[in-house]
């Protein structure tokens, strides 16, 4: 059977972590991993896929300009969630979060950039490339074979992203939460800023 989100959202309700009523609260790899100014006025929130090939396609061709006209210049704070749509993202996501997090946002983009690689690649171990990544990173095998296998940061990945669901109908990737209201798909340049500036006015 393969491995879907409703299963991977499930297995995460049977996980118990002792003393911790969320694992997400008390877990410091669950903190925002952000860009751009705190104050900004408007927050944009992006729910991603590591295996979702139009998050990568945003990250390639939109995100760039993101960067430079609206994070960049004080408009914009930016925001990553995980909703991993499989088990490879699921554990790729989990390594991100484990890296200290100035490296989050030069992995993630690696990841994206590179899925015929390491994650749709023939022949190839994902869970093996994904180590290779993880040390150009700086994370050791040790470290990473520790972070694959923590039952405590998997369900605070999964209790998240159902959370997101609940909360704003993600149900999707990319998903864009705008100053609290929902965008879907990998939006082009021009209709990112429209959304923006809906937003700020």
């Amino acid at each position: 059977m393969p491995v879907t989100r409703r299963l991977l959202i499930a297995a995460a309700a049977s996980l118990t972590v002792p003393g911790i009523a969320r694992a997400q609260d008390a877990d410091p790899r669950m903190a925002d991993r952000t860009l751009g100014a705190a104050d900004a006025k408007v927050v944009v929130t992006e729910w991603f896929s590591l295996t979702c090939s139009h998050c990568a396609g945003f990250q390639k061709e939109t995100f760039p300009q993101v960067r430079a006209k609206l994070i960049d210049t004080g408009r914009v704070r930016y925001v990553w969630r995980d909703y991993p749509l499989d088990q490879v993202a699921l554990t790729a996501a989990m390594v991100a979060r484990a890296l200290p997090e100035e490296r989050y946002e030069p992995f993630v983009t690696a990841l994206l950039a590179s899925q015929d690689r390491w994650a749709f690649a023939r022949g190839v171990n994902a869970t093996d490339e994904l180590a290779k990544y993880a040390a150009l990173a700086g994370m050791s095998r040790t470290t990473f074979n520790l972070t694959i296998g923590d039952a405590q940061l998997k369900k605070a990945i999964l209790t998240a992203q159902e959370e997101a669901e609940k909360k704003y109908k993600v149900t999707s990737t990319p998903s864009f939460i705008i100053n609290e209201k929902l965008t879907s798909g990998a939006i082009s340049y021009a209709d990112f800023e429209k959304a923006v500036d809906a937003a700020a006015a």
